[in-house]
């Protein structure tokens, strides 16, 4: 579905990433891993046409959308769920949720997938006409995830999901991630909990100062010993 070849990227002259080659096969989900100012943000940007690449390509669904605008990959079937979720504050619920599908104009289709939105997290529902900016951590994140689904994807975007959640928040956010790929749409996550990232994925990739250094199934990679010092906080040295 999704093919990046080539890649780079810079900022101010810094090589934010240095020729990064990535693929996601339709319906999988896909995990990029790595530490802070790796590159993984900038490549869900790129993806996404947020920042200019200085070259390669990028092919969704055999079509090079390198040059695309923002709107026009929205409107193939692409969308982003930023990291900070990013939900507008003093909007409704609701109102967030019918915005994610600003550029349809079904608007029985709409209201069906918002229907379906509820039914995946119960507590939007009930906190339909309450103001995005009055809601927990967990309960804006559910929303962002939410607002993304009523543009009724093919591919979608996590940056980050669980940052900064309680435990229990981030196993119900995991669990949702699941229940979407069981609908058929593939999903490109970007996730700091590398182990219930890398647990939950189909394929996963590892990221270091802009470079793809790992990659493979994510239960494999979950068994790489230099992973599981680097990102799982354990030693690999017996005790």
């Amino acid at each position: 579905m999704l093919k990046i070849r080539d890649l780079k990227v810079s900022y101010g002259g810094i090589s934010a990433l240095k020729g990064i080659d990535l693929d996601v096969e339709q319906g999988k989900i896909v995990t990029l891993i790595g530490a802070n100012g790796a590159g993984k943000s900038t490549t869900l940007k790129s993806i996404m046409g947020l920042v200019a690449t200085d070259s390669g390509s990028i092919i969704y669904k055999d079509e090079d959308i390198t040059r695309l605008s923002t709107r026009d990959r929205v409107e193939r079937g692409i969308t982003l769920v930023p990291e900070g979720r990013r939900v507008f504050p003093q909007l409704t619920v609701h109102e967030n949720l019918k915005m994610g599908a600003y550029n349809r104009r079904d608007n029985k289709g709409i209201e069906e997938d918002i229907k379906w939105v509820y039914e995946l997290f119960p507590i939007l529902k009930e906190r339909s006409w309450q103001l995005a900016g009055t809601l927990s951590g967990g309960e804006q994140q559910m929303l962002a995830v939410g607002r993304a689904l009523t543009a009724r994807p093919e591919l979608i975007m996590m940056d980050e999901p669980s940052l900064g959640l309680a435990p229990l928040i981030v196993r119900d956010i995991f669990k949702i991630i699941e229940k979407i790929s069981e609908t058929g749409v593939t999903i490109l996550l970007i996730e700091q909990n590398a182990n219930m990232a890398l647990k939950c994925c189909d394929n996963g990739y590892v990221m270091e100062t802009g470079n793809i250094t790992l990659s493979g199934c994510g239960a494999d990679i979950l068994k790489n010993e230099d992973i599981i010092e680097a990102y799982l906080g354990k030693s690999r040295k017996k005790k």
